[in-house]
């Protein structure tokens, strides 16, 4: 997991509520195996027309598929992100796709903790905090939003300045790119001599003697 610290980007305003699991990875992605290579599949519904003759074609009118916005890290949404089923693969789409972060008024508790297990930063505003980078965002796609992890705050050029909470442990993690597999390797040298100890204590002599 990659480290952040500071983060400047623009932004991708995606303004609605309670936004779920399902829209952002819909279920029949699910079946893969593979955990990387779901970027093509984030809110695969929305980006792409349903009916008419130009149905399963890109849609103009999202976000996501609009030039300017491309190359955006930050993802402006409203209130109750990521709700519905448990999923991490609604992680990994987000992550594999480019965002390293997501501003919501709040999110949905199982898609936080899987949002930070892979190296997304969640901050959360207030809901006239994230309009206001909603709407300059929507107005000027090259609209500049920073988000300083270790002071916890956002800003951008244009005076806007507000603090995020986030769990002490999340920020560290986030900090230094561990996640789960990460926080093991901490132990290594641990791991390794209790593995040795134990293999010591235990092995069987491979070749018996045989009376």
């Amino acid at each position: 997991m990659e480290p952040i610290k500071i983060l400047t980007s623009t932004a991708a305003p995606l303004p609605l509520p309670n936004i779920d699991t399902d829209q952002i990875i819909p279920k029949q992605f699910l079946k893969r195996i593979e955990r990387t290579g779901y970027q093509d599949f984030l809110f695969y519904d929305w980006r792409r027309i349903q009916e008419g003759p130009d149905a399963g074609q890109p849609d103009p009118n999202f976000v996501l598929n609009k030039p300017e916005y491309k190359g955006a890290q930050i993802l402006l949404a409203e209130r109750n992100f990521g709700c519905g089923s448990s999923r991490e693969h609604a992680a990994w789409a987000i992550a594999q796709f480019g965002f390293r972060a997501v501003i919501a008024p709040s999110f949905a508790d199982i898609f936080f903790s899987n949002a930070g297990k892979n190296g997304i930063i969640l901050a959360t505003l207030s809901e006239a905090e994230v309009q206001t980078l909603m709407q300059r965002s929507i107005a000027d796609p090259r609209h500049s939003i920073t988000i300083d992890l270790e002071a916890q705050t956002v800003s951008d050029q244009q005076g806007f300045l507000a603090r995020f909470p986030i769990d002490p442990f999340r920020k560290h993690c986030l900090l230094n790119g561990l996640d789960d597999i990460g926080l093991t390797l901490l132990h290594q040298d641990k791991l390794q001599a209790y593995e040795s100890a134990r293999q010591n204590q235990f092995w069987l002599d491979p070749k018996p003697q045989i009376v």
